[in-house]
């Protein structure tokens, strides 16, 4: 396995692609509420790509808020969830975040998610809250 920064427009369209089959198909969150003004590689973040056997297959992305490192849409098509990509994503946006030169993350987790995170390092912060019809909780790490 391995991550890799996407640089071109194809790259992008297939992170696009895992995103749709996952959040808008699978978990039914409308569409217009899942892409939005930084899904594209003029956009001040930062998107991956993870692959299994040199076959990409989950996706995130990660953008500077407040001085944390945001980790956002990080997803990985259902077949492939069971290799532990979902820590390899986490950790490589890390990086990246520590590349920009910050000691903080943070995400929006979905609620039954938090186990996983907490697993990394990140502690949940204030109440759930619902967004895109979906129970979430803000979770954080410092380092």
């Amino acid at each position: 396995m391995s991550i890799k920064k996407i640089t071109t427009v194809a790259e992008l369209k297939t992170a696009f692609d895992f995103r749709r089959n996952v959040f808008i198909e699978e978990q039914q969150v409308p569409e217009e509420e899942e892409y939005d003004e930084f899904d594209s590689l003029d956009a001040p973040c930062d998107h991956i790509l993870v692959y299994y056997n040199e076959q990409p297959v989950g996706t995130g992305r990660l953008r500077i808020v407040d001085g944390y490192g945001k980790l956002e849409r990080i997803c990985i098509l259902e077949e492939f969830r069971k290799f532990g990509l979902g820590k390899e994503i986490i950790v490589g946006l890390e990086q990246i975040a520590r590349d920009h030169g910050l000691i903080k993350a943070k995400l929006n987790a979905q609620s039954y998610a938090e186990g996983f995170y907490e697993k990394l390092g990140y502690k949940r912060e204030g109440d759930e809250f619902m967004d895109c019809g979906i129970p979430h909780i803000l979770m954080k790490k410092y380092w």
